[in-house]
């Protein structure tokens, strides 16, 4: 209770919050800000946030005006939860239930992020993920839907799409390269043997002639 900068976030925010609802808008923002200072995690008055929320170290957290998250959602320092748009209207991400969010993460635009998804440290994500699956790289990408929510995400684990796709380009090259190396024997067998037979049909004539 008196180490965790993100319960101490949270508490400043159920506080703005309620004073954002009661439209004390500045003292809302007052704060907000003071929570900022105190933790450095920035969590705009106006969003709504879930039930067991859980910012573990926190140190850089932003979460935008209109984002929207659900219960037992737990995100980890430097993640963003930002707006693509100055216009005043949903330009924030809704995060579901049960998901789960790494390091530096950045989630932009008013897009939704399915309940039990996993979004890889450092990933950025600018279109929705569907429910139960895990995102990572930059665009993110799904690489797993596992279908049931979870709570790890072991980052240490999380395939990597980039370098998997190189790994099927040298698989393809060194399959290609033993196909072209097979042609060519068969090609090379081809040519020893027409030449044996035109050398064999040519002592052919020869004889005939002599």
């Amino acid at each position: 209770m008196i180490c965790y900068p993100g319960l101490h976030a949270m508490w400043c925010h159920r506080v703005a919050r309620f004073l954002w609802r009661h439209r004390l808008r500045l003292l809302g923002r007052l704060v907000s800000h003071m929570g900022r200072f105190l933790t450095g995690i920035e969590i705009h008055p106006a969003a709504r946030v879930g039930r067991r929320f859980f910012i573990d170290h926190g140190m850089g957290v932003v979460i935008g005006e209109t984002a929207e998250i659900g219960d037992d959602v737990l995100i980890y320092q430097g993640v963003v939860l930002g707006g693509t748009s100055l216009e005043k209207k949903k330009r924030h991400p809704t995060v579901g239930n049960n998901v789960v969010i790494g390091a530096a993460a950045i989630v932009l635009g008013p897009i939704t992020i399915g309940d039990g998804a996993r979004i890889g440290a450092n990933s950025v994500v600018v279109k929705p993920v569907p429910a139960g699956a895990t995102v990572v790289g930059v665009p993110g990408r799904v690489v797993e839907d596992v279908r049931e929510p979870v709570i790890d995400l072991e980052h240490g684990k999380l395939p990597d799409p980039v370098s998997e796709a190189i790994r099927e380009i040298c698989d393809r090259h060194d399959n290609l390269t033993e196909r072209v190396r097979q042609l060519e024997e068969l090609l090379g067998a081809a040519a020893v043997s027409r030449g044996l037979r035109a050398a064999s049909r040519e002592s052919d004539g020869r004889r005939a002639d002599g």
